[in-house]
């Protein structure tokens, strides 16, 4: 009986031991080191780190309205905004017992964006954002980041997206048609370039219209929200084996459904082919994935959880990076009408009353500048 007593006392004092290790000792260790260098940060709260202040701080800048001013960057990332201005441009924040080192010097993004050396892996994803994005380019490195990028290239290239143009104006042609039918009602700006853009990516990208790809945006979108509202939410390491929350259910059967829904996509395609309707698979994007499931070269052949992945990532990055930017441009040029003359000028200059042609937006020197400005 005192053996097993003994040896009950040894194991619990051991986790306890390893458990103020990793909890206490080991952010300890690191925050005193860092120090050392210079670089400061909020302290280190047990288990949740800094999460619950970033939270605080989110939800407060999200309960004030929101001013006319290009200086966004205290609403989109008040604890970056706080953080710097009370540590320096590069501090430690703690991710749970993930510590993470925030740069905002220029030179220093630089040199990590450049990664010469490859000193700078991408982080592992797991989780919410692991369902959302997969093992697609945005995450992946080395040779299968290169034959994804390779893919991506050739379907995007300068030539193809001339090609594109025509289908991107007549889904421009029908978003101003529904908007000649509102008689002047208010025009949810956001709204309108989701459709458009979504529009544009299931044509031009996976030769399926809004209407068919519309499910799958639906479905990525309420992924992407909650993926969002998860960020900096900590839950214990394997809890979700014993017991998963409304959204862990809910992201699970959301990419089912995306990765049923692209399939479904995928099928048509290549009966579209059997059934001699096409002469291939085409060379969109949709198409040079489905050509390299079927690779003799077994080396270049992707998986179809690859071709899904790739997949969403295109929805995600080609979609919502767009649909943002368009309607950030709206609001600029809605603050500042003097740019809207200049650039309504310029566009009835170089076109006048006719739709847009590669060599002609080539020319767009202000409309540039301003989508610059907008980025």
């Amino acid at each position: 009986m005192i053996v097993l007593w003994t040896s009950l006392f040894l194991l619990l004092f051991s986790a306890l031991a390893i458990a103020l290790h990793k909890l206490w000792w080991t952010p300890y260790r690191i925050q005193r080191t860092m120090a050392s260098q210079g670089i400061r940060g909020p302290p280190y709260k047990l288990f949740y780190g800094n999460t619950r202040e970033i939270l605080q701080f989110k939800n407060e800048a999200s309960s004030r309205p929101l001013n006319l001013s290009h200086d966004i960057f205290p609403r989109v990332q008040p604890h970056i905004s706080t953080w710097t201005g009370t540590y320096g441009a590069n501090y430690l924040s703690w991710y749970g017992l993930l510590p993470r080192l925030i740069v905002t010097e220029p030179e220093l993004i630089k040199e990590v964006l450049t990664n010469k050396d490859e000193a700078f892996p991408k982080p592992e994803m797991d989780g919410f954002v692991k369902k959302l994005l997969g093992d697609g380019l945005v995450t992946t490195e080395g040779e299968k980041w290169a034959e994804q990028r390779k893919l991506a290239n050739y379907a995007f290239h300068g030539d193809s997206l001339k090609g594109m143009l025509p289908a991107m104006v007549d889904s421009v042609h029908m978003m101003l048609d529904r908007w000649k039918n509102l008689h002047g009602d208010e025009i949810d700006v956001y709204q309108e370039f989701t459709i458009l853009t979504s529009e544009i990516i299931s044509r031009t990208a996976f030769g399926s219209s809004y209407v068919e790809g519309r499910n799958i945006f639906d479905m990525l979108r309420k992924l992407t929200l909650i993926a969002s509202r998860n960020t900096f939410r900590i839950r214990l390491p394997g809890i979700s084996k014993l017991w998963k929350t409304n959204d862990e259910l809910e992201s699970e059967k959301l990419e089912n459904g995306i990765r049923d829904a692209m399939l479904e996509i995928i099928r048509k395609r290549e009966e579209k082919v059997k059934a001699g309707e096409l002469d291939d698979l085409g060379n969109d994007f949709l198409g040079l994935l489905v050509k390299a499931s079927h690779s003799d070269d077994e080396s270049r052949r992707i998986t179809i959880t690859d071709l899904v992945d790739e997949c969403k990532t295109f929805y995600i990055a080609g979609h919502d990076t767009s649909n943002t930017m368009l309607t950030w441009t709206v609001f600029l040029l809605a603050i500042h009408p003097d740019w809207q003359d200049e650039a309504r000028k310029e566009v009835l200059n170089v076109f006048g009353n006719q739709d847009p042609d590669p060599d002609g937006i080539a020319k767009l020197k202000t409309m540039g500048m301003i989508i610059n400005e907008s980025l």
